[in-house]
């Protein structure tokens, strides 16, 4: 019996008995420098499992600088999809001497039909693999199972429902003999709430009567869920809409409520507690508190097995909520309707994770008097660094005059950059395009959204130049092959990120798609049939995979910052950088199976806009 480590992937799908099959069932050979180990057309008779060594994947239909498409290094695998193929599509060569288990294709066979899981491990798509990944790391604690499977049905309070009729003192009586800190009121076919808070106020600081109707002090705009929905869900809409209390709702007809209290007592994890700690803050020292320890709770998100996009969500709404409380301290009440505060690049498109630069503007209602703006503005600039949200390099800020505008100046930039359609005017139009309102009027930024979609979704000839930046930066996929080089790596911002959210931004352009999501935009192209549903969900997969690793990087950096004192550890190509041969066998098999994803998606927009042309 061979002894080789199978407590990776995929042969954590098997039982013992499966793994002790293979243990009896494989030989060692050796290949020297340079041999082809599997050739293009080649029957495929073994899944090789490398034991030492460096083997390069090579497509002979290319170009010799671009042939190289993959790369395999000890722990790694490669050969079972030319069994399950009935042929090899690559040539596999020793980049150095090797040594590689053999596991024979009727051994291999015989495990695909007795374990399916590990059969369908070699068919999955990105997607499911990416899933298999992400519940590996889940460990202890609130798990995969905690985060991303709890639904609202299992957290939610039976519901106290009374009449609009009934009076306070009865509410009162009721609210106590049930131990609950909110009733729903009913009046005409309108659901309301009513709390404790609310009936304390009335009789203490409005003087209501204790005969009082109920529905005279009840909350009719209310926050609705359904009971299938995921309780992480839940935590981001109360994030997002600042309320502690949701109702839910099942076609229509009343289930139950779901209070802050019982998703935090059910994820109890004092790392989110800062969503109540940022709701709670009443001055800029406790808001800047509870923004410092955003970082842990990204931390604690990540090792808890959070699927990205869930805390992406969720940090999203929490940078939304600490921007917007800091507008609050520091701007007049009476300007709040007459100006829109708007975040703009990742953090306007909610996949900032940790705070990075500063990327904002101003939209004033016309012919607003506002005597001291500029020094509210800078106020406010420096009020954000102080929470923790550095200068922006380019100066996109609200202190930058360039920033701040009217709906009507705003339009007429608009028209200018589209009519312009040089670097800084197609530049600016991104930005615009990612733009969301965190305070004050969201109205002003729909009308000068509005204004944008109706100047540039129908002119092709932007559009190509608009597409045309998607292209940008190459591929990284021959740096498989810096292996030997360590301190260099993937620039996964550059080689993966961007060419996704910049090439979805162009296509939502097109089709007038208002979300600034890039995974809302992907869900949106795939309903309009824009994007096969299945290459949507394999971009949204490639882009969190790519956020990840990159996330990585930046808690990797915070941490070294922390000890030696460096400022703003996130900015700058090391952050951005992913040495590959410090990654698993899987994280390397699914980054690489992400880069063809983009190339094949930077091919489709190249066809789709004309680029091959340009």
């Amino acid at each position: 019996m061979v002894d080789v480590d199978l407590s990776q992937l995929p042969f954590t799908l098997l039982d013992n008995e499966g793994r002790d099959h293979i243990r009896r069932g494989i030989d060692l050979a050796y290949f020297d420098r340079d041999e082809i180990i599997l050739e293009t057309g080649q029957i495929g008779e073994f899944v090789f499992l490398i034991h030492k060594g460096e083997v390069a994947e090579i497509d002979p239909t290319l170009p010799s600088s671009t042939a190289r498409i993959g790369h395999y290094t000890a722990g790694d695998l490669f050969g079972a999809i030319s069994i399950l193929n009935g042929k090899s599509r690559y040539r596999f060569k020793a980049e150095q001497e090797c040594l590689c288990y053999l596991l024979p294709k009727a051994l291999f066979q015989q495990l695909c039909r007795h374990y399916p899981d590990f059969s369908n491990f070699f068919r999955q798509s990105l997607t499911h693999k990416a899933r298999l990944l992400t519940e590996k790391r889940a460990e202890g604690g609130v798990t995969m199972a905690g985060f991303m499977l709890a639904k609202v049905g299992e957290c939610m309070r039976e519901p106290l429902l009374m009449a609009a009729t009934t009076d306070i003192a009865s509410a009162v009586k009721q609210l106590n003999a049930s131990h609950a800190d909110s009733l729903l009121v009913e009046a005409q076919d309108t659901l309301g709430m009513v709390t404790k808070t609310d009936l304390l106020n009335a009789l203490v600081l409005e003087g209501s009567a204790v005969t009082s109707p109920v529905d005279e002090i009840a909350h009719f705009n209310l926050v609705t869920v359904a009971p299938d929905q995921y309780l992480f869900e839940v935590l981001v809409l109360m994030t997002r809409h600042k309320v502690a209390r949701v109702v839910v709702m099942e076609h229509s007809v009343l289930k139950g409520v779901v209070e802050l209290t019982d998703v935090l007592s059910y994820f109890s994890s004092r790392s989110y507690v800062v969503s109540l700690q940022v709701e709670q803050a009443t001055n800029l020292e406790a808001l800047s508190a509870a923004s410092q320890r955003t970082p842990e709770l990204v931390k604690a998100l990540m090792a808890q097995g959070v699927k990205l996009r869930f805390a992406m969500d969720l940090l999203a709404a929490l940078n939304g909520r600490i921007i917007s409380k800091a507008w609050e301290f520091t701007i007049d009440e009476r300007y709040h309707e007459q100006s829109c505060m708007m975040v703009m690049g990742s953090e306007g498109r909610g996949e900032q994770i940790l705070k990075t630069d500063q990327d904002n503007g101003l939209i004033l209602a016309d012919d607003t008097p506002w005597p001291d703006l500029t020094s509210h503005m800078q106020i406010l600039t420096d009020t954000l660094i102080q929470l923790g949200y550095p200068p922006c390099p380019g100066n996109i800020m609200v202190s930058n005059p360039e920033w701040v505008a009217t709906v009507s100046q705003w339009k007429g930039h608009i028209a200018k950059w589209a009519r312009e359609r040089d670097g800084d005017s197609l530049m600016k139009l991104a930005i615009m395009l990612d733009a969301h309102a965190v305070a004050g009027n969201p109205s002003l930024l729909e009308s000068v959204r509005d204004e944008l979609f109706e100047r540039c979704s129908s002119d092709e000839l932007l559009l190509s130049y608009f597409a045309r930046t998607a292209l940008r930066f190459s591929t990284p996929l021959t740096l498989f092959g810096s292996l030997k080089k360590p301190q260099h790596g993937i620039d996964i911002k550059k080689g993966g990120i961007f060419p996704i959210v910049h090439g979805v931004r162009t296509m939502a352009l097109e089709r007038r798609i208002k979300a600034t999501s890039t995974f809302d935009r992907l869900d949106a192209l795939a309903a309009d049939g824009r994007l096969d549903r299945r290459f949507a969900e394999d971009l949204g997969e490639a882009l969190a995979l790519f956020s990840e690793l990159r996330l990585k990087q930046q808690l990797s950096a915070l941490e070294t910052s922390s000890e030696t004192k460096e400022a703003n550890p996130q900015n700058g190509s090391r952050a951005n950088r992913v040495v590959v041969q410090n990654l698993s066998s899987l994280e390397r098999d699914l980054l690489r199976e992400a880069m063809h994803i983009v190339k094949d998606f930077k091919q489709r927009l190249s066809h789709r806009y004309h680029l091959e042309y340009s």
